[in-house]
């Protein structure tokens, strides 16, 4: 085999292998005998048939088969051997020329490909980057100190239940005229918190009521998922099919929610016996911590302005027609050349930014740990229960949630991809001249 490389400009190439008879003929007359092996044709026994009829029915698409894999193998080990930075895959070339496989005895397969530029990241003293420190305000401290009084508040007794409610009661299954259904299920100090209702109807008929009230509610609709339906009336999932919605509720206890007071007992309840001992403290606490929530705010911005002015300032330039040619092959069927053309300019700039990310990486030899990919997952999966009002589950839940993140590749590689991603932006912020600018959390939130 020859293989030959012919640059068509500094961002695309052609690699051309030149198969020829004696590279491929000994594989293709054993794949041959393997065939005829198997074959199962009408007049003769498996394994019979002539070698002529083989060789007239198979021949061809063996052939084409044998060259195709031999001329990609020489293909992939000239781009590992020389080191070529590919982007995208190799594309069979705009300037093949036509096989004949029934004829032709010497074969010629040619690939296009684009190739990764070189990046030469470098800065002066006169580069600098916007970053914005966000300074807290009293509504910031207002919301963060009304969290930790609700994160250690206590439902208490009350005399009759409000939207914050949680009513225990006795369940009692019904028939659909709400009769009580014969040998049907009962159950003792049901708890029900009426703000994880589904169905307002059904909710508003647990707010106002008091211990001894007497009501029917359609726990299908209250509880339309399986899972909380069997959890409050402690059954399997399996055995639901065979209980009737409506339930008649015999109230036993009235209780709703009560923040933590102001106090001694919630500041060593959030910080710890004794590290805080005042509101003064607590609030300058609450402060600092703010501070320190809100640098992920800033560092994110940051994050954003780099990558906008390392593009600007870089110039890095892709071999545009071959990345089209490749994403309309990639995704035939699903989009047109069109539509792609005009994502596209999307797609340059992450895709300019990635290779920007893989320099530094390479050069700094950042690598993930299953401990940064655990704690990544953690964080993800927090972020996920807390977009559905869920802010303060127990760690062990929330872990276990995140190992099961972790047993799909997928994520496990895009999380790879964003922890690598994190580390490259913070090697940027500690090597390049901040422009450190104070601003509140209302400029900020202009800046987006």
């Amino acid at each position: 085999m020859n293989i030959v490389r012919e640059d068509i400009d500094s961002l695309t190439t052609t690699i051309r292998v030149k198969v020829d008879k004696d590279d491929y003929a000994a594989n293709v007359e054993n794949s041959l005998k393997d065939y005829r092996k198997k074959a199962n044709i009408n007049g003769f026994r498996p394994g019979m048939a002539p070698m002529s009829l083989i060789r007239k029915m198979y021949y061809r698409y063996i052939l084409a088969d044998e060259v195709t894999k031999l001329a990609s193998d020489k293909l992939f080990s000239f781009i590992n051997e020389n080191e070529i930075r590919t982007l995208g895959e190799p594309l069979p070339s705009e300037t093949q020329a036509h096989i004949n496989w029934e004829t032709d005895e010497a074969f010629e397969l040619a690939w296009d490909l684009g190739l990764a530029p070189e990046i030469d990241i470098k800065f002066t003293k006169k580069d600098k980057f916007p970053f914005y420190k966000i300074l807290p305000n009293d509504e910031l401290r207002k919301n963060y100190i009304e969290s930790y009084q609700n994160r250690n508040g206590k439902y208490v007794n009350v005399e009759v239940t409000d939207e914050k409610g949680l009513v225990k009661a006795t369940l009692t299954e019904l028939n659909s005229d709400e009769s009580p259904r014969e040998n049907g299920l009962t159950v003792q100090d049901a708890s029900i918190s009426v703000a994880l209702i589904a169905d307002e109807i059904e909710r508003d008929k647990l707010v106002g009521v008091k211990v001894g009230d007497v009501l029917v509610i359609d726990t299908h609709k209250a509880f339309p998922n399986l899972a909380d339906r069997s959890a409050l009336l402690r059954i399997n999932k399996e055995e639901l099919v065979s209980i009737n919605p409506l339930f008649q509720l015999t109230i036993t206890e009235t209780l709703t929610f009560s923040p933590a007071e102001l106090n001694q007992e919630l500041f060593d309840a959030v910080y710890g016996e004794g590290m805080i001992n005042s509101k003064e403290e607590f609030y300058k606490k609450i402060d600092e911590e703010i501070e320190h929530n809100l640098t992920h705010e800033s560092d994110y911005r940051f994050g954003i302005d780099l990558k906008e002015n390392l593009l600007e300032k870089l110039k890095i330039e892709l071999p545009k027609d071959f990345l089209i040619r490749w994403l309309v092959t990639i995704n035939k069927d699903k989009y047109t050349r069109e539509q792609i053309e005009n994502e596209f300019p999307l797609f340059e700039k992450d895709l300019k930014w990635q290779l920007i990310s893989s320099k530094v990486a390479e050069e700094q030899n950042f690598i993930v740990t299953n401990e940064e990919l655990e704690d990544f997952a953690m964080s993800y999966a927090r972020s996920q229960f807390a977009a559905y009002g869920m802010n303060f589950l127990p760690d062990e839940y929330v872990k276990r949630y995140a190992l099961d993140l972790l047993k799909n590749k997928d994520e496990v590689r895009k999380y790879q991809e964003r922890i690598i991603d994190n580390k490259v932006i913070e090697w940027f912020k500690a090597n390049v001249n901040l422009d450190v600018k104070e601003v509140s959390l209302d400029e900020f939130e202009k800046l987006k």
